[in-house]
């Protein structure tokens, strides 16, 4: 269309979550916790987990297909496989890589991006980026996670908060006013710390010790990453509608990563946005990191909720410490 900027749009999403669901009532019977303690603290009622024969490159080849399968396209019409993930099945190669061979997508470009539970924005920003300059025609960005594999069941801190899903979309160069409108992204390496896995990597290989002391598990300063997640998330949402020359009155729906409740809740109320804008669905997955807002745009869509030029306003935070926000007109 003359005279629109060019965009980058979404035209199909996947999702895919392991059938397996672990209840509060599970939990329960595993650690000194109850069902009201975690309902009140997260809002999670259950999540998904993968069985033992599931790894974070089965979610997202299952959530892949999906997508293929919904914009009636092949995997040679893709031109680069992008998987946003803190759970990959190894080190190297990537779980992209893994994802190719599982389609049958030889020689297509594949790599992961690692940037926590901000990753599946990441990836979108970097998607659109290669697409803006004809270096891909078509994108598949998937997030996953098998995150009950690196979470500790004995630490009721921890153990409440996470599930395994994938969600993947394919973007493709707009044809109208449709796609990201404005973006916003940023890191705090010195922040590291307060939400990581400690071992595993070259700082402190596998070891006896290491798997005697717990390190290869999640680790995270819950009260420390609340307080940063909400004040970032707010920063990001402000400046990247400040970017699209909108203001919140303007969004039709907010899809926070749906990480802890109070953190949606708390984010929400900074950002003075009405309620029934606000997405989502942390009760049936629990904190399920880069899967959380592909899960949930697909959901909107299949409940018939996204309509032709809708706003809406995607914003999360993660591990490294990053955070971002995409500014998106259905």
């Amino acid at each position: 269309m003359e005279g629109v900027r060019p965009t980058v749009k979404i035209i199909s999403c996947g999702v895919y979550v392991p059938p397996k669901i672990l209840t509060n009532a599970d939990l329960e019977k595993m650690v000194d916790t109850s069902d009201e303690w975690i309902i009140t603290r997260t809002g999670i009622r259950e999540r998904h987990i993968a069985d033992e024969s599931q790894a974070t490159s089965d979610l997202c080849l299952e959530a892949a297909r999906r997508a293929l399968e919904q914009a009636s396209l092949k995997v040679e019409d893709i031109d680069l496989i992008l998987v946003a993930t803190s759970s990959p099945d190894t080190l190297f190669p990537s779980t992209a890589c893994w994802v190719q061979k599982g389609l049958g997508a030889l020689e297509i470009p594949a790599f992961d991006l690692s940037a926590g539970c901000t990753g599946f924005l990441y990836g979108m920003i970097v998607a659109e980026s290669l697409i803006l300059t004809h270096v891909c025609r078509r994108v598949l960005l998937i997030g996953g996670e098998v995150l009950s594999k690196i979470t500790n069941w004995e630490d009721r801190s921890t153990c409440v908060l996470f599930g395994d899903a994938a969600g993947a979309v394919i973007l493709e160069e707009s044809q109208d006013d449709s796609g990201i409108l404005s973006s916003y992204w940023r890191a705090d390496g010195s922040l590291a710390e307060l939400l990581y896995l400690p071992a595993g990597g070259t700082r402190l290989p596998a070891s006896e010790e290491t798997v005697r002391k717990g390190l290869h598990y999640i680790s995270m300063k819950g009260n420390e990453v609340f307080k940063h997640a909400v004040r970032r998330m707010e920063e990001a949402a402000s400046e990247a509608l400040r970017r699209a020359g909108l203001n919140v009155e303007d969004v039709t729906h907010f899809i926070p990563h749906q990480a802890n409740i109070r953190i949606i809740e708390a984010t929400g109320e900074r950002l003075k946005i009405a309620n029934h804008k606000v997405y989502t669905n942390i009760e049936r997955y629990g904190n399920v990191s880069v899967a959380s807002i592909p899960i949930c745009l697909e959901e909107l869509r299949v409940q018939g909720k996204l309509k032709k030029g809708d706003i809406i306003l995607m914003d999360a935070f993660g591990a490294g410490f990053t955070w971002a926000a995409i500014v998106y007109r259905w």
